[in-house]
C-alpha cells in the first residue's frame, strides 16, 4: 500500500520559485504514441540534428560504457584542454558543463542578486527568462525587429541593474541571426559593466559569411563576453548534454565554483572529445541539413505557411492563427512540432528540419488538416 508523503510549509519553498512555470520541452515520441494510439510518430520539435553520434563517438561511447562505475572526471580535463587547443584559448578559459543550458544556469547563479537584471530579445531561448527568475532577478524582454534581436533597442534597455545580457545568433525559435556588423556596433556600444552571454549554439550549421565566429572575433579580442557553443545539435549528442563556454577566466573560476562535481558524464566527455576529430563528418552533415532544409521550406510554403525571416539553423519559425489548435492536429496526425507560448510567441510554431521521409510525413499531415487552416499555395 503506496502512502502519500507529507505536505511542507509554503515558506520552505522560495518566493522566486513558488511562482515559477517551468520550462516544458517537446513530448517524446513514445507519450505521443502512447497518449493517441498511433504507430508512427515523427518529432520534429526540438531541434535535434538529423544524425546521431559521429562513427567515433560511437566507438567511445562504447568504450566508456565499460567503466561506468567509476565516476566521471569532475573538471572534464581532457575535453577542456581539446576544446582550449581546437579555438586557440587558454584552457582557464573554457568551462564544460551538462549541456549549454546548465552554463546559462552556473551563470545566473555567480552573477545576479535579488534584484538584478538580465536582458535578452523576445520571443527567445525560454532559460535566459527562467534563470533570471530563479535567483530573483528581473529579466528585460526587449521585442524582435522583423524576426531578429533588435540589438539597439537592446543597448536602449541597459540600466546600471543590468548584469547579463543574452544574444542569441541564431535565435531560438526564430532561427534568424544578427550580422558579424551588427554585432561589432553592439559590442563597441555596450557599458563594460555588462557580460554579454553570445548563445551559438547552432553555430555549426550557418554558412553565411557575414556570421562571425564570436569565439574567435569577439571573446580571443578581449571583450565582455562569453560565448556559448553544443555538442546536442550537429553533433548528434543530445542525450548526452554536453556544452561548454569560452569567456574571461574570472567567470569560468567562478562558475566552477557552483558547478555540480560530476556535472558531464563520462560517456558524454569521451563521446564529445572523439566527436572534434573528424571535420569531413562535419561538413557533410551541414550540407545535409541545407539541402533539407531547402525542401522543408518548399513544402510549408507550398502550402502556405511561409517560414519568416532568414533561417540559418536547423529549424523554421511559422506563423499560424491558431498555433494551439494546429499543433494539437498535426499530433493527431502522428506529427510532433513545437507550440511556442513559453518562448513568447503564441502565435507561431517552431518545425525542426527532419530526414526525407520525415518531410514527406509532414506533407502528408499538413494536407490532411489543410480545410481548417490554410490555403494551399
Amino acid at each position: 500500500m503506496s502512502r502519500r508523503p507529507g505536505d511542507v510549509d509554503p515558506s520552505v519553498i522560495r518566493r522566486a520559485v513558488a511562482g515559477l512555470v517551468p520550462y516544458e520541452p517537446g513530448k517524446p515520441v513514445e507519450e505521443v504514441q502512447r497518449e493517441l494510439g498511433l504507430e508512427r510518430v515523427v518529432k520534429l520539435a526540438s531541434n535535434e540534428g538529423l544524425f546521431g553520434p559521429f562513427p567515433a563517438a560511437r566507438e567511445a561511447i562504447a568504450r566508456a560504457s565499460l567503466e561506468l562505475n567509476r565516476y566521471p572526471d569532475g573538471g572534464a580535463w581532457r575535453l577542456g584542454h581539446a576544446l582550449a587547443e581546437r579555438h586557440g584559448v587558454p584552457f582557464e578559459n573554457v568551462t564544460v558543463c551538462s549541456g549549454a543550458d546548465a552554463v546559462i544556469g552556473y551563470l545566473a547563479m555567480v552573477a545576479l542578486d535579488p534584484g538584478d537584471e538580465t536582458i535578452t530579445g523576445w520571443p527567445s531561448f525560454p532559460s535566459y527568462v527562467l534563470d533570471t527568475l530563479k535567483l530573483g532577478g528581473i529579466p528585460v524582454r526587449v521585442p524582435l525587429r522583423d524576426n531578429r534581436f533588435d540589438l539597439e533597442a537592446i543597448l536602449a534597455a541597459i540600466t546600471s541593474r543590468t548584469k547579463l545580457v543574452f544574444i542569441a545568433a541564431p535565435n531560438n525559435p526564430t532561427g534568424t541571426t544578427s550580422s558579424r556588423a551588427e554585432l561589432e556596433e553592439y559590442f563597441a556600444r555596450v557599458p563594460p559593466h555588462v557580460l554579454t552571454v553570445l548563445d551559438q549554439a547552432y553555430f555549426e550549421y550557418v554558412e553565411d559569411p557575414d556570421y562571425p565566429d564570436a569565439i574567435e572575433e569577439f571573446a580571443k579580442s578581449g571583450l565582455n563576453v562569453l560565448v556559448l557553443r553544443t555538442f546536442s545539435k550537429i553533433f548528434g549528442l543530445a542525450g548526452l548534454r554536453v556544452g561548454y563556454g569560452v569567456g574571461p577566466e574570472d567567470v569560468i573560476t567562478a562558475i566552477g565554483k557552483v558547478r555540480r562535481a560530476f556535472d558531464v558524464s563520462s560517456v558524454g566527455q569521451e563521446a564529445a572529445l572523439a566527436s572534434l576529430t573528424d571535420p569531413d563528418e562535419l561538413s557533410r552533415r551541414r550540407t545535409v541539413n541545407r539541402e533539407a532544409m531547402a525542401v522543408l521550406d518548399a513544402v510549408l510554403r507550398e502550402r502556405g505557411l511561409a517560414p519568416v525571416g532568414r533561417a540559418v539553423a536547423n529549424f523554421v519559425f511559422v506563423q499560424v492563427e491558431d498555433a494551439a489548435a494546429l499543433n494539437d492536429a498535426l499530433l493527431a496526425q502522428g506529427v510532433v512540432v513545437r507550440p511556442l507560448g513559453s518562448f513568447g510567441a503564441p502565435d507561431a510554431l517552431r518545425i525542426t528540419v527532419g530526414r526525407p521521409e520525415e518531410i514527406a510525413f509532414l506533407a502528408e499531415a499538413l494536407d490532411a488538416v489543410a480545410p481548417a487552416f490554410f490555403t494551399r499555395a
